[in-house]
């Protein structure tokens, strides 16, 4: 009673309830259009020569359709997960991580071995 739609009837109340929800999706929405426009796609910039080696290695370990590159700076928060930065070439090892979730993939990353998001990643 001391909210300010305490005294709406109940139909009128779950129509502003529903518009308002019709409107934040929209808006919602919009933001995400707005977001993947305005986010640059990664830029290939040359490798160095130590980067260019660990490439060759993780290519000759596991084959060039496992290689993927981290489209964003990932901090690894939990036990097992990697920090990596933008433009990183990784080796996929597994789309799955122990517990069964496919959005942590194990990945090679020349050396250290550990979990990063998928959708950070993209074939290289």
């Amino acid at each position: 009673s001391q909210m300010p739609h305490g005294r709406m009837p109940l139909p009128s109340f779950w129509k502003m309830v529903d518009d308002t929800l019709k409107q934040s999706d929209a808006q919602l929405r919009a933001f995400c259009q707005t977001f993947e426009t305005v986010t640059p796609s990664p830029v290939t910039q040359p490798m160095n020569p130590a980067e260019e080696r660990k490439v060759l290695s993780l290519v000759s370990k596991h084959g060039p359709d496992k290689l993927y590159q981290v489209t964003s700076n990932i901090s690894g928060s939990k036990d097992l997960d990697l920090t990596l930065q933008r433009g990183q070439i990784v080796a996929l090892l597994q789309s799955v991580d122990t517990k069964g979730n496919t959005s942590r993939w194990l990945v090679d990353a020349g050396g250290p071995r550990g979990f990063v998001p998928a959708g950070k990643l993209r074939p290289y």
